[in-house]
């Protein structure tokens, strides 16, 4: 009855998460007085005006520029027209976060930055600041090399500026449309939050931190607190000539300590990163990172455009005590829920994949799967209460878990692994259950369990059990093949879908 009762509340969840994919409305944040001045934009506006009211406001962003912006003071662009050209917030205006510098529009609507080969709006060296309703576009130049919304510090040691507010912004037309970037010697940003904003059309990704080179045995990260919540992040699509690293992802958060990615959609990026690419593009993944929380996020029809990556959700590269929990993920290239590492260290550690659900993932890359474990020493790695769907896509096959070499202490239990043929657990290694613990998962397709382990591939549960002491609680007997009546599963196994010509692509 458990078992049972904890597939229904996952089809359930399924459902309703599929409508966190609506693109985040425009809801103006009120402007209230606290205690700075106001400076006013308009195209209607003269330069030579003290921009202290909507009818003595200046015209450009370059007589903005030219004012130090001191704790409280707000800028205000006319809601609904264009601006061309960039806002360069600099050491010399800083706001804290009882009275920030806010940066927005008035009137009705957003005022939209047009940015022609600059960035639209950069912050270097200084924080204290609200960037709010705005539109930031770029041109093709912008695109190539510049980022929309940048925050930028190169300041000496470790020094992190606290608080920056990023809300209602739409960003796109840039190499990144917002990025948090962190000194070489470790000076970043704390206590960020990226709300109800939408990156799009941008190249190397949609929302993105970074920092300096980590050092796995002295451990250090540019951020801190670094919240996004209800982004939108699509058509990211990626650098076709960038063959040397990932691009094409749709948030990324790198060198954080402490950060949250949440009630977020991260769909159709990648389509154009390089074939020749040696790292793909993620809709939404963490790298270099420790205490990171992915929830109630959704990643569907993401892309690569070579053999690596292009998955939903990824605890990458020396991410350690994270969580990836309560996510959906669906119609993905590569993995729905990938914990990757490539480097020979143990800063992979200590951290969980639980209550997720992820359909259809693989779609083109069978070497991927549902749930994928892939790299160098992973080791402390929690994956339980997962509801896990892959079917076939053509002659592309994947299974629902994938488990490559160099693991330990993974443990892999309570979770619902779904096919429409064998295999549905495919393990590189024949793990020791030092190694790997598999307990209590249902393991079904209507082919059977379909275990391949190794060299050797099981097609029932019994021996497998007896040959490796995988799903045994001492002398107990777990797991089960047990069918677990999704009706996809039926459909594809009994015959076309009754709905239309095939199995449905999307989320039931």
């Amino acid at each position: 009855m458990r078992r049972r009762s904890i597939y229904g509340v996952g089809l359930c969840t399924l459902t309703l998460l599929a409508g966190c994919g609506l693109p985040v409305p425009h809801v103006p944040v009120p402007v209230r007085p606290h205690g700075g001045r106001t400076f006013y934009l308009s195209p209607d506006g003269d330069d030579g005006d003290d921009g202290r009211a909507p009818q003595t406001a200046w015209r450009t962003l370059r007589r903005a520029d030219a004012v130090r912006l001191q704790p409280g003071d707000r800028l205000l662009l006319k809601g609904g027209t264009r601006f061309p050209g960039t806002l360069s917030i600099g050491p010399g205006d800083a706001g804290n976060a009882r009275k920030p510098v806010v940066i927005g529009s008035y009137g009705k609507g957003r005022a939209m930055i047009a940015a022609a080969g600059t960035r639209g709006i950069g912050v270097y060296n200084t924080s204290g600041i609200v960037i709010r309703d705005l539109i930031v576009a770029g041109n093709a130049a912008s695109y190539r090399s510049q980022d929309g919304i940048g925050f930028v510090t190169d300041l000496p040691g470790k020094r992190t500026l606290p608080y920056l507010r990023v809300k209602g912004v739409d960003v796109s037309g840039f190499r990144n449309g917002i990025r948090l970037h962190g000194g070489g010697k470790g000076s970043g940003f704390r206590d960020v939050v990226i709300d109800a904003c939408a990156v799009h059309g941008n190249k190397d990704a949609g929302l993105v931190s970074d920092g300096p080179v980590f050092d796995a045995h002295a451990p250090g990260y540019a951020h801190e607190r670094v919240t996004v919540s209800g982004v939108v992040a699509f058509r990211n699509d990626g650098d076709p000539e960038a063959a040397g690293h990932n691009t094409g992802s749709g948030i990324v958060l790198g060198s954080v300590r402490q950060g949250v990615v949440e009630g977020s959609d991260a769909h159709d990026n990648g389509a154009s990163s390089s074939p020749q690419a040696v790292e793909g593009p993620e809709g939404i993944w963490t790298y270099d990172s420790t205490r990171i929380v992915l929830q109630r996020n959704v990643a569907h029809d993401n892309h690569s455009g070579s053999r690596v990556d292009g998955g939903g959700f990824d605890l990458g590269n020396n991410v350690s005590h994270s969580l990836m929990q309560y996510n959906l993920s669906y119609g993905n290239d590569g993995a729905g829920f990938l914990a990757f590492s490539a480097v020979p260290n143990k800063a992979h550690t200590d951290n969980a994949i639980r209550y997720n659900i992820g359909r259809d993932n693989a779609r083109k890359l069978p070497d991927y799967g549902g749930i994928v474990v892939v790299g160098s020493r992973i080791g402390n790695l929690a994956i339980y209460q997962n509801t896990v769907l892959t079917r076939a896509n053509g002659s592309v096959r994947a299974p629902a878990l994938r488990l490559r070499t160099h693991l330990a202490a993974v443990s892999v239990r309570n979770n619902l692994f779904v096919t429409d043929g064998s295999p549905v657990v495919a393990a590189q290694g024949a793990f020791g259950t030092s190694e790997v613990v598999m307990q209590g998962n249902d393991y079904h397709s209507p082919e059977g369990p379909g275990l391949q382990w190794g060299e050797r591939r099981y097609s029932d549960l019994a021996a497998w059990r007896k040959e490796t002491g995988q799903e045994m609680q001492g002398a107990r007997a777990t797991g089960t093949g047990a069918d677990p009546c999704l009706a996809e599963v039926r459909h594809r196994a009994d015959g076309p879908d009754p709905r239309g010509s095939g199995p449905a692509r999307g989320v039931p």
